[in-house]
């Protein structure tokens, strides 16, 4: 058999299984040395390709699909550097547990490392980033090869999706010529044409004896807490409420848990510890004997920092995948069961209790800090802090909100409040950075609808190219960019104490116009005039279609005074209160 018939047999066999695996989306970035794979993929009838010619960019934009449906989505890119720029996106999907499927072409060996153009050395270009590389076998035809790519199609979705969730790296090596045989239905498989091998990937548990006994030790504590960070999860926030209840443990919900905002009930969540822990007197008041924590570590610095001061505190880590998730070494037990079976097994081995005193002592002072937080509508001024805290009354029921790091996700974290309209709220919290935001929310609007991006002028200015997508397959996106011409979070750091190199350094100006940027992609551009534009605008987003920017001017100084009169203010207060009850 030719060589062409053998490169298209081989493809045609590792795509379709791809396809019985449930893989549905492919982001492609064009190249001469992928061809065969990509012509492959764009015949089959069950792929829905998008094209991205940037593949740093079109990494992120696989990342933000595979967020919001859970499964795994592939990359396929050439071979050189093109292979390079998936790098930050896998980082990310590595340490956020999201299911990438990268697919690398490359040289055939006797091309590796003889000069060839556009050759670079792509075993195991991203190391231990990645959960499984396998430097795939040349094409051919015979029944052995067949089976062989289609078992390793199979393996590597199933080791993305398998806990914890992350990217796989296949690398393809091709011989010239390119071009498969397409005129004929190459997708008939001989040999088990409904899947080659099926993998049914379980969920960590452990013994129900051991959860008997679990049970019974955290039914010995009086004061405790439950810390929920990002977990993917629809079923935990009932089954954690039900814990909650149970234990009378108040929740600290960190806005990625999905806890903040909902139908189920919110009585128990606590919201705003960001700001009340901050104050010393809070923190004495509300110290715990035991701390159940699910999901990522939390965003807040101030929670972290309490959780810390309490090292006293037996404190029990759940994580469903297996992981490590304690960068202080706090952990007394490091329970590896699905979250969500733990809670309800406890409950079910355990007796509602009657008193909740301790619970009680959080829920006032949170309520306390929301009725104190409520100054900051007096701010007429276009502020950060007034944007999040309105966020929540301006976005439709539904809707998706994704938040760029640095100042924005804390903002949210501080002002971003209880509320019953079931707001999904994402992130890129894997490795922090800022790069590939623009690219990985308009990803993840695909399949979630309406979906709106509030992030900062240097992260939207650092991805501006990926706003290409919403251009080419008329994605609809709304997106508020908090322009405070520079890093905003820097202001609020030891850095900002020394300023003579602070803005070279740091603040970093711009003094960009994204109007004419957003213009270039057919986006529509809005600098906001006060906080009625902006209620007036979001009043009727969801009609509007394509791309639509709205600016928020503000100042990273006044920002910053804001901020901190206004935790001085709610201290105050909280101080007062904790005095007067004791």
């Amino acid at each position: 058999m030719n060589h062409q018939i053998s490169l298209t047999v081989y493809l045609a066999a590792f795509v379709a299984e791809l396809v019985q695996t449930g893989i549905k989306d492919v982001v492609v970035s064009p190249g001469s040395r992928s061809t065969p794979m990509a012509m492959v993929m764009a015949e089959h009838p069950e792929i829905n390709i998008h094209i991205h010619v940037d593949e740093r960019s079109a990494a992120f934009f696989a990342l933000g699909i595979a967020k919001v449906t859970n499964k795994p989505v592939a990359i396929l890119c050439t071979s050189g550097t093109a292979a390079a720029n998936y790098f930050p996106a896998i980082i990310e999907a590595r340490y956020s547990r999201v299911p990438l499927l990268v697919l690398t072409a490359d040289r055939p060996h006797e091309l590796r490392e003889v000069g060839a153009p556009q050759a670079i050395d792509q075993i195991h270009l991203y190391g231990q980033h990645v959960k499984w590389f396998a430097d795939m076998a040349l094409p051919e035809s015979s029944t052995e090869i067949i089976r062989y790519a289609r078992t390793v199609g199979a393996r590597a979705a199933a080791l993305a999706s398998q806990a914890p969730a992350g990217p796989v790296h296949l690398n393809f090596p091709f011989r010239e010529p390119l071009i498969p045989k397409l005129d004929e239905d190459i997708f008939q498989l001989e040999e088990r044409p409904m899947g080659y091998v099926k993998v049914r990937n379980g969920e960590l548990t452990i013994r129900e004896d051991e959860l008997k006994e679990i049970s019974l030790k955290l039914n010995g504590y009086n004061n405790g807490i439950i810390v929920c960070g990002n977990i993917a999860d629809d079923r935990f926030a009932q089954a954690v409420i039900d814990l909650s209840e149970m234990l009378k443990f108040p929740i600290l919900a960190d806005p990625l848990s999905q806890l903040r905002s909902g139908q189920h009930h919110l009585e128990n969540i606590v919201e705003t510890y960001d700001t009340f822990l901050r104050n010393e007197d809070a923190k004495v008041y509300l110290k715990p004997d035991v701390i159940l924590r699910f999901g990522a570590m939390p965003l807040s610095k101030a929670l972290t920092i309490f959780l810390k001061e309490n090292h006293q505190a037996d404190q029990f880590v759940i994580d469903g995948a297996g992981g490590w998730r304690d960068p202080s070494s706090l952990s007394t037990e490091m329970i590896y069961c699905n979250e969500t079976f733990f809670c309800e097994k406890v409950v079910a081995f355990s007796e509602t209790r009657t008193s909740g005193e301790f619970l009680e002592k959080w829920l006032a002072v949170n309520n306390l800090t929301k009725a104190n937080m409520a100054l900051i509508k007096d701010s007429q001024q276009l502020s950060e802090g007034r944007l999040f805290y309105e966020l929540a009354d301006m976005l439709p029921v539904g809707a998706t909100l994704f938040v760029g790091n640095s100042m924005p996700i804390r903002d949210l974290d501080s002002f971003f409040h209880n509320n019953n309209k079931s707001i999904k709220v994402i992130a890129n919290r894997g490795a922090n950075g800022i790069d590939g935001t623009v690219s990985t929310a308009i990803g993840a609007s695909i399949y979630s609808q309406p979906l709106y991006l509030v992030l900062g002028d240097l992260t939207f200015f650092h991805d501006l190219n990926g706003l290409i997508a919403s251009k080419l397959y008329n994605i609809d996106v709304k997106i508020i960019v908090v322009n405070n011409n520079g890093g905003g979070i820097f202001s609020f750091l030891p850095q900002s104490e020394h300023p003579k190199h602070f803005e070279l350094l740091f603040g970093t100006p711009l003094n960009l116009d994204f109007e004419h940027a957003v213009e270039m992609f057919n986006g529509n551009f809005t600098r906001i005039k006060d906080w009625e534009h902006l209620q007036e605008l979001m009043n009727h987003s969801t009609e509007v279609k394509g791309l639509n920017v709205y600016e928020v001017v503000t100042n990273r100084e006044s920002n910053l005074i804001e901020h901190r009169d206004f935790w001085r203010i709610v201290s105050e207060e909280i101080s007062n209160f904790v005095k007067g009850v004791d």
